[in-house]
């Protein structure tokens, strides 16, 4: 009998953070963007004075801010009315004054720049995923498994963590350096359920919906929190930090540093969402505008890269389970407003984005009737 052949192995690609450290002048192919995609960014000349910035694009506008007044009753018919404008017009907003302490942000952007930048490569490498799996936890730099051997490559790193539900957090699974990393991400991630759960009961009010109706229809929230690292980048205007796509779930809720690199896209241009230190961005993702019948819709976004400095943003995903059936509310279906989209089952629309990509388009538009 002939002995089977060894697989192959797999190598670990290098990490971003690496690529940069070592201090090239140019982007390696399999980051550069085909020319459609390419970020419109102002290239630094000599003339260039202090007060331009390398991320400016063609468009000055930005998303939404909308104040919460800290959930006050008094106010919550007005903020019903914004938000609702907001997830019609745009899919994405800033949120402020939402009974997440500014400190616990501030912390947590702390502890994900100090893992990136502080630790050693090798102490980050403890924690890899596995290069053949998509969507694993821990510290990787690429998320899709495409069959293409020309996908094109994004300018970041990251650490993805599952948090909820319970039996997914294993906080093991998570740095330990620095000392308060697991602790800090544990506050995270209860707060930030809390807040995705008081928006989502907004946006069900908004359209007459009883409150609990759109996180009844998600059910439990899969939770993951997505650190990412973007180092700088010798060419931005080739590549991105993270290529456009719109988020497969119910909600995302984000915070970035003062860098900014986060665009959304409405009416033909890329917007950018401007950093606020003690604001959280709200993305509408794409179950939530099949569950509203498009009333509401699902955000495309990307992030761009700069040349002169890192940038650091947290996300986090809230999910339906894979086995949810999601679709329109009846509510939201008349005789002159049919259903919109076809009934899907979260886990193959999960699997099919891992598998093909988002094609830098909102992954929504392939399941409208």
């Amino acid at each position: 009998m002939e002995e089977e052949e060894d697989p192959i192995p797999i190598p670990i690609p290098m990490r971003v953070q690496t690529l940069a450290e070592n201090n090239p002048t140019q982007v390696p192919p399999e980051y550069i963007q085909p020319p459609q995609n390419r970020p419109q960014i102002k290239i630094k000349t000599p003339t260039t004075t202090t007060e331009d910035h390398d991320d400016d694009t063609f468009s000055s506008s930005t998303v939404p801010v909308i104040d919460l007044f800290g959930f006050d009753p008094d106010q919550w018919g007005d903020v019903r009315r914004e938000l609702g404008q907001a997830c019609k017009d745009w899919g994405a907003f800033q949120v402020t004054n939402h009974g997440v302490p500014i400190g616990l942000l501030d912390r947590m952007r702390s502890v994900g720049n100090s893992f990136f930048r502080d630790s050693p490569m090798a102490y980050k490498l403890r924690y890899a995923v596995p290069p053949s799996s998509a969507a694993s936890e821990g510290y990787g730099s690429r998320m899709l498994l495409t069959t293409s051997n020309d996908a094109v490559l994004d300018w970041r790193d990251y650490f993805d963590h599952h948090t909820l539900p319970l039996s997914r957090r294993n906080p093991s699974r998570w740095p330990d350096f620095p000392p308060t990393y697991r602790e800090v991400v544990v506050e995270y991630s209860d707060c930030m359920k809390a807040l995705a759960q008081k928006l989502l009961a907004f946006m069900s009010e908004s359209l007459g919906l009883p409150s609990s109706y759109i996180e009844d229809a998600v059910g439990d929230f899969y939770q993951n929190i997505t650190v990412s690292y973007y180092p700088p980048c010798p060419q931005p205007e080739l590549t991105l930090g993270l290529q456009s796509h719109s988020d497969i779930g119910a909600i995302t809720l984000l915070i970035q540093d003062d860098v900014g690199g986060l665009q959304v896209f409405k009416d033909g241009e890329w917007m950018m969402v401007q950093p606020l230190s003690d604001a959280i961005v709200v993305i509408l993702a794409d179950q939530t505008e099949i569950i509203t019948n498009g009333k509401y819709r699902s955000a495309q976004h990307r992030a761009i890269a700069n040349a002169n400095k890192a940038r650091l943003s947290v996300a986090t995903f809230h999910d339906p389970a894979k086995t949810m059936n999601i679709s329109p509310a009846p509510a939201l279906v008349t005789e002159s407003f049919p259903p919109r989209y076809r009934q899907i089952v979260y886990g193959e629309y999960v699997s099919s984005w891992y598998s093909n990509g988002p094609e830098g388009k909102r992954n929504i538009d392939k399941i409208i009737l």
